[in-house]
């Protein structure tokens, strides 16, 4: 009975995603607001079934009480989270927060599936940043001083990396994290932060090839030390997120394909140089070459891969703990296996909607530095995504970089949360920018039709068809200023009789002679009318 019903969640898991997925992409075709809201709610009931779901089958599993306490409390995270956000932030992006509380979801459920005491430590960590991330968007809309400090951003970017250079401990042959009083983290994953907004600022000012030097001789700053603390995952990310940033400051394709050509003699430069590059590379290539030492991490993520399948195996029906740092390095790969392919390529889909929504709320900015904020931010998330499942894959050699909100790392769950929590912040100011352009287009329009009608609504008295009034100036041609006809018309006088020179009626309203001067009868004996009278002998 157990059996079928861990069988029964995974196609139920899967459905469930499935729906989530298309509710992602379909928000895009939505034009009213009342339709996207019902979307949105459809997407957190959904996410919650997932969310049960799984926690159902951890409780199955560990049959603790304990496991209850934890789902409730996360579902408590997740509620307060969505409603304090669209109170707090009616304006913020609520595709972001959803994509955002999926993930984490996720997350929460295949960490407590593998290590439950992980699971915990994730969750502190995630409720501490998203209380941080409230804070965010305030910061952002109302401190623009922050555009000025990128100087400041550079050199706290470089000190950081150097003190990581020097006193971090190595972990699996590179320098990545720091203790500090019993807490361990990753300095790199909040200065992938600061760099963005460092070199935001930089490209923005870079008016000339010599400003432009100086910002790319910093960003290749950032990159080397990176690379001396042999943390390449990191410097390919910081390095792709400089290329996309300076095409978008500069439109000159000419500079990225130099970036790129100098990055690929890097990558040469750095396999001749540092074994642990050269031995992933081998690993990558033929990871059965060196089963049991070097390629042991990757073949098992590829077995894991395959035995998974399109459906996956189950919660707990599977082994991704036979891989290797599987929890953080390989997350996508224990997903595939237990949740399966399907399920994985809908994750893979979730992440691209955040990307896009990053690089789309980028570019509609009309502030130079903010726009490559927001483009450099999405271009971090997306190269990491890009990495970390690329590698697990065998599409390019492993990286060591985490699946972000997914994967266990408390630097890296608490610098995506800011991060997505910034671009929130950004996606509020493009909507205060949208306000203030409606707000000019209707000013612009009541002082066009001030100037034509007057600020009474009339039109004007240099219209030329009408006076203040209503009636016709006097200049017409037409209508005196009483509507009668003026008396330059040749057809009607003063008072709507025609004048004394008129040919066909006097002044009277009789019918008219030609000249005043003939006799009484002349008309009429000469008129064409009534012939010709004879006239009498005196």
């Amino acid at each position: 009975m157990t059996n079928l019903l861990y069988q029964v969640s995974k196609y139920l898991i899967i459905i469930l995603m499935a729906f989530y997925t298309l509710q992602s992409y379909t928000v895009f075709r939505k034009k009213d607001d009342e339709s996207r809201q019902y979307l949105f709610l459809r997407q957190n009931m959904l996410m919650f079934f997932i969310h049960f779901v799984g926690y159902a089958l951890i409780y199955l599993q560990l049959g603790e009480f304990e496991v209850i306490l934890f789902y409730g409390a996360q579902v408590l995270y997740f509620v307060l989270t969505l409603v304090l956000f669209r109170i707090f932030y009616p304006l913020a992006s609520r595709l972001l927060v959803n994509n955002m509380c999926m993930l984490l979801c996720i997350g929460f459920i295949m960490i407590g599936r593998l290590d439950y005491d992980e699971c915990r430590k994730q969750f502190v960590i995630a409720v501490a940043a998203t209380v941080i991330a409230f804070l965010i968007p305030v910061i952002i809309r109302k401190l623009r001083f922050i555009t000025k400090m990128y100087y400041i951003y550079t050199l706290l970017g470089i000190g950081m990396l150097g003190l990581v250079a020097v006193a971090a401990r190595t972990t699996y042959g590179a320098k990545l994290s720091i203790s500090i009083g019993g807490f361990t983290f990753q300095p790199s994953e909040f200065v992938k932060i600061i760099y963005v907004f460092a070199i935001a600022g930089l490209l923005t000012h870079a008016r000339d090839f010599r400003r432009l030097a100086v910002a790319t001789a910093l960003a290749a700053a950032h990159v080397l030390i990176l690379v001396v603390s042999k943390d390449l995952g990191s410097a390919v990310i910081f390095f792709m997120t400089y290329l996309v940033m300076l095409f978008i400051a500069t439109k000159n394709p000419f500079y990225t394909l130099a970036g790129l050509l100098a990055g690929g003699a890097g990558g040469v430069g750095a396999y001749f140089l540092f074994s642990h590059v050269r031995v992933r590379v081998q690993a990558w290539q033929d990871p059965f070459a060196d089963y049991q030492q070097t390629g042991y991490q990757t073949a098992q993520a590829l077995f894991s891969i395959a035995a998974g399948g399109w459906f996956g195996t189950g919660l707990f029906q599977g082994s991704p703990t036979a891989i290797p740092i599987v929890e953080q390095d390989m997350m996508f790969a224990a997903i595939a296996e237990e949740l399966g392919s399907v399920f994985g390529i809908c994750l893979i889909l979730v992440c691209m909607s955040c990307f896009i929504m990053f690089i789309n709320i980028g570019m509609q900015l009309t502030n130079r530095y903010y726009r490559l904020v927001a483009v450099g931010l999405g271009t971090t998330y997306g190269v990491q995504v890009f990495l970390t499942i690329g590698g697990t894959i065998k599409l390019i050699p492993l990286t060591g970089v985490t699946l972000p909100l997914v994967s266990y790392g408390g630097s890296s769950v608490l610098s995506t949360i800011i991060m997505f929590s910034i671009v929130q912040g950004l996606y509020m100011l493009r909507n205060d920018e949208e306000v203030s352009r409606e707000e000019k287009e209707a000013a612009r329009i009541a002082e066009e039709r001030r100037q034509l009608y007057g600020p009474y609504g009339y039109p004007p008295q240099n219209t030329g068809y009408y006076g203040p009034n209503g009636t016709a100036p006097q200049n017409t041609g037409y209508y005196g200023p009483n509507g009668t006809a003026p008396q330059n018309t040749g057809y009607y006088g003063p008072n709507g009789t025609a004048p004394q020179n008129a040919s066909y009626y006097g002044p009277g309203d009789t019918f008219g002679t030609t000249q005043q001067h003939t006799k009484k009868d002349s008309a009429k004996s000469r008129s064409s009318f009534f012939g010709r009278k004879k006239k009498k002998k005196t």
